[in-house]
């Protein structure tokens, strides 16, 4: 290994998802040297809601309005969740932060300080989340008042129904139309795909094009929504110029994945990381990790369909936002989940038969979602003995056991916080030892 290139850094960062992407925001903004490693990132799935907490319990589908309230009434009946270890000021402030973080990129978020705010899927149906990016805070304004609103899809874009979307809504939302267009700068028969909908409209001329084919339908429509697909660098450009054209207010729909504002949210998150404390490797596994007799860590890092070690990081300390089983941070063998960098127990059914109910839609949920690595007060995850594995690893995001961040909708939040708390709680380790 004599040729291979060495990265001294004091942190170290296994994972881009929300989780790892945030430890990287928070680690960059106080100056911390973090070397980040992933693969393709989980956050060009997101629909670009933030969700904080709306769903408990599990099995009765309580609905929450006040997200805080909920995380009370979640942190004491499991008082095992990750939330339960980090205190409310403490989300909140991460929140804060990575929102700050967020708007300075050019991708600004709108929500309620004390309430979720419903908004609409891809499929027609409502939601409640705690943010919103601002070019789709226009629909959940549109949804709360029941405007006159149109809805558009565009020929040739697949997976995305203005008709099924207004056929869920009508019973609720009677002032609502569906109507599908041609996407002005290609022709009618050819595929469109967001990401090359969302570049196109970054040119002025196309937005005047596609005002001209929707200002036939618009009738007595107060606000227009559409899928994601405008812009990507300049997105609040492009929504204020569609609304001064059309004299509505112009919101976005996610769209099934990969989504734009998860693109979005991706390029602009590489863009600024990149220009602080942060050394990004993207398209890297670690391969193989060790610990020095001072207690330092050294990631061997590579492709991992060759096994070859192409760079070596040495890092005071590590936080694992790895995921679970599709970031491969967690792997299911026959028998037994395992962990899969440094082979740390994991929580879980006793036997394969307990990980999932007979009934897929199960209102009790299943329990192979709640599997994860146990912590500490300072999110460092236990080994066999109920004792910190290392002194200085942390973990962060969805590989933490006794959460379903899904059926719970608080995935980034869990994600956020946690990130947040696993920093801060390295950051005091550092102090101490200074």
């Amino acid at each position: 290994m004599t040729d291979i290139k060495t990265t001294q850094s004091e942190l170290a960062i296994i994972g881009t998802g929300m989780a790892g992407m945030s430890a990287a925001i928070f680690a960059a903004e106080r100056g911390i040297k973090t070397a980040q490693i992933g693969v393709s990132s989980s956050t060009i799935y997101t629909t670009g809601y933030l969700d904080l907490m709306s769903v408990h319990p599990i099995k009765q589908q309580k609905i929450w309005d006040n997200p805080w309230h909920a995380i009370n009434k979640l942190v004491a009946d499991i008082p095992d969740h990750p939330y339960a270890s980090i205190k409310q000021e403490d989300i909140r402030s991460a929140f804060d932060e990575f929102l700050n973080f967020m708007k300075t990129a050019g991708l600004p978020y709108q929500g309620h300080t004390d309430k979720n705010t419903n908004v609409l899927s891809p499929m027609g149906t409502v939601k409640p989340t705690y943010c919103v990016p601002r070019t789709m805070w226009a629909g959940a304004v549109a949804l709360e008042e029941k405007r006159p609103c149109l809805i558009l899809d565009f020929w040739g874009l697949k997976g995305f129904s203005a008709v099924q979307i207004v056929e869920m809504l009508l019973p609720q939302w009677p002032n609502l139309r569906a109507a599908r267009i041609a996407f002005p700068v290609v022709g009618p028969s050819v595929d469109l795909y967001t990401e090359q909908m969302g570049r196109s409209l970054e040119i002025e001329e196309n937005r005047i094009k596609l005002a001209e084919e929707i200002r036939p339908h618009l009738n007595n429509a107060k606000a227009v929504g559409m899928p994601a697909i405008l812009g990507i660098y300049n997105t609040g450009k492009v929504v204020s110029h569609l609304e001064n054209l059309l004299g509505a207010d112009v919101f976005e729909i996610p769209t099934i994945p990969p989504s734009l504002p998860g693109i979005r949210m991706k390029e602009a998150f590489e863009t600024q990381i990149t220009q602080k404390s942060v050394r990004l490797f993207p398209q890297k596994r670690v391969l193989n990790v060790h610990r020095e007799t001072d207690n330092r860590f050294i990631l061997e890092i590579g492709d991992r369909a060759t096994g070859k070690t192409d760079h070596i990081i040495e890092s005071n300390g590590i936080i694992m936002a790895s995921g679970r089983f599709l970031g491969m941070g967690l792997h299911a063998g026959r028998k037994k989940i395992k962990e899969t960098i440094f082979d740390l127990p994991v929580t879980q059914p006793d036997e394969r038969s307990q990980w999932h109910q007979k009934d897929f839609f199960d209102p009790n949920g299943h329990q192979i979602n709640q599997a994860g690595l146990e912590i500490d007060s300072s999110f460092r995850p236990l080994d066999s003995s109920g004792q910190p594995a290392f002194e200085n690893l942390f973990a962060a995001g969805s590989i933490l056991a006794h959460q379903d961040w899904m059926r719970q909708k608080c995935g980034a939040g869990l994600a956020i916080a946690t990130a947040y708390r696993a920093v801060k709680a390295f950051g005091e380790k550092i102090k101490r030892e200074k």
